[in-house]
C-alpha cells in the first residue's frame, strides 16, 4: 500500500524542483501537493507532473532540453495537486483525513525579504499561523495523546523547511551551526524563526516526530524572477539595468536547488527526530561576484546586440533596511548523514544561466 505524503508550497521554486525528484525516486509514495498559487507559485513549474503540459513543437523542444540538464523531468503519476491555503483549518484537516497523510514536507512560506518589509502581514499569517495549522492537523491525525502515536503512524514525520536567515548576520568570519542563537533581522526571518520554534515545541510538548532544515541561499531552475540570480539574468537579456544593493559586498552561501532537495530527502528519512540540520553549499560569494559572473557567462553564450558587455548594465542602488552582511553555513552535521553538495558554484550557475537563457529565447521570459 502506498504512503501518502503532503508537500506544501510544491508549485514554488524549491518545491517544484523537489516534487519531480521525490516522485521519481519514491514511486511507492503518493504525493499530495497543497499550494495556494500566489505570485511565487506556478503550475507551469510542474509541467513534468502532467499539469500545464503543451504539445506544440516548441514545447517538445523545451521538454527535451529539460531532460538533458534536469534529470528528474520525466516522472510517473503518483501525484495530486490541490489548490488551497495552509491557513485554512477545515481544508488542512480534510486533506489529512481524506488522504490519510503519513508524512509532511513543508515548503509553503512567504519568503522575499523586500516584500516582508513592505507588507509583513502575509508573512506573519502564512509562515506562523499556517505552520501551526499543519502541525496541529498532523498531531491530531497521528497521535492519540502526547507521546502516544496511533498504530501505524509511529514513523510519520513532519519536516519543516526553513532558512539560515533566522540566525541573523555573521561578521567576517565564523559559520552558522545548528546551535547558533536566533537573531532574525527582517519580518520574513522573524516569521520563519517563530515557525521553527513552534515546530520544535510540538516535538518537546507532544513527542511528535519533526525535523527542521535551515538552508543557505538556493539558486537554479524555476526560481521567481524577483530573486537576485534570475533577476540578473532576465534584466541582462532584456537590456534593463541590473540593480545591486549598496556596494554589492553582502555575502551569501549559495546552494544549488537539487542539492538542497537531496538534503531534505535525507533528513526527512533518516534525520534524528526533534533535531535541526543546516544545509549549505560551502560557496560563499558577494552579490557583485554573482552578478559579474552571470554577466560573463552571458557574454559568451549570448553576446549583446550592438556590442558591449552585460556588466555595463549594473547599477548600484540604495541598500535595503536591515540588510544582513554575511551568511555562511557549517554543513558538517548533515554531511555526517551521508549528504554532500554535488554541484560547485561554477557548474551550478552554468546550468542555471543556460536554463533561463533557454526560457527567455523560447518563451520571452
Amino acid at each position: 500500500m502506498k504512503k501518502n505524503i503532503l508537500i506544501t508550497g510544491g508549485a514554488g521554486f524549491i518545491g517544484s524542483n523537489f516534487i519531480p525528484y521525490f516522485a521519481k525516486k519514491y514511486p511507492d509514495y503518493n504525493i499530495i501537493n497543497l499550494d495556494l498559487l500566489t505570485y511565487a507559485g506556478d503550475l507551469d513549474n510542474l509541467a513534468e507532473m502532467g499539469y500545464a503540459r503543451k504539445t506544440t513543437y516548441i514545447d517538445v523542444c523545451v521538454e527535451n532540453f529539460m531532460r538533458r540538464i534536469f534529470p528528474y523531468y520525466d516522472t510517473g503519476a503518483n501525484y495530486t495537486f490541490i489548490k488551497g491555503d495552509i491557513r485554512n483549518r477545515k481544508l488542512v484537516n480534510k486533506i489529512f483525513e481524506t488522504y490519510d497523510i503519513k508524512g509532511v514536507i513543508h515548503f509553503a512560506a512567504e519568503s522575499h525579504v523586500d516584500n516582508s518589509i513592505k507588507n509583513p502581514d502575509a508573512f506573519i499569517t502564512t509562515n506562523i499561523n499556517g505552520t501551526f495549522e499543519l502541525l496541529n492537523a498532523a498531531k491530531n491525525h497521528w497521535m492519540t495523546a502526547p507521546r502516544k502515536p496511533r498504530a501505524g503512524y509511529e514513523h510519520s514525520n513532519f519536516h519543516h523547511v526553513s532558512t539560515d536567515e533566522v540566525y541573523g548576520s555573521l561578521g567576517d568570519s565564523g559559520l552558522f551551526t545548528e546551535t547558533t542563537a536566533y537573531d532574525p533581522s527582517s519580518p520574513y526571518s522573524a516569521a520563519k524563526a517563530s515557525s521553527d520554534h513552534i515546530v520544535n515545541a510540538y516535538h518537546r510538548t507532544f513527542g511528535m516526530n519533526v525535523t527542521i532544515s535551515n538552508c543557505s541561499n538556493n539558486y537554479g531552475p524555476k526560481q521567481n524572477v524577483e530573486k537576485l540570480i534570475p533577476k540578473t539574468i532576465t534584466n541582462a537579456l532584456s537590456g534593463k539595468e541590473i540593480p545591486v544593493y549598496g556596494a554589492g559586498a553582502n555575502i551569501r552561501d549559495w546552494l544549488y536547488v537539487l542539492d538542497h532537495c537531496k538534503g531534505i530527502d535525507r533528513v526527512f528519512h533518516i534525520g534524528n527526530r526533534g533535531e535541526t540540520y543546516n544545509i549549505g553549499g560551502r560557496n560563499e560569494k558577494t552579490n557583485i561576484e554573482i552578478v559579474t559572473n552571470i554577466c560573463g557567462i552571458l557574454d559568451e553564450l549570448n553576446p549583446r546586440r550592438g556590442g558591449g558587455k552585460y556588466a555595463d548594465l549594473i547599477k548600484f542602488v540604495a541598500d535595503r533596511p536591515g540588510h544582513d552582511l554575511r551568511y555562511a553555513i557549517d554543513a558538517s552535521k548533515i554531511e555526517r548523514l551521508g549528504w554532500k553538495a554535488e554541484e560547485t558554484f561554477d557548474t551550478g550557475i552554468a546550468k542555471t544561466v543556460k536554463w533561463y537563457l533557454y526560457q527567455f529565447l523560447t518563451n520571452g521570459r
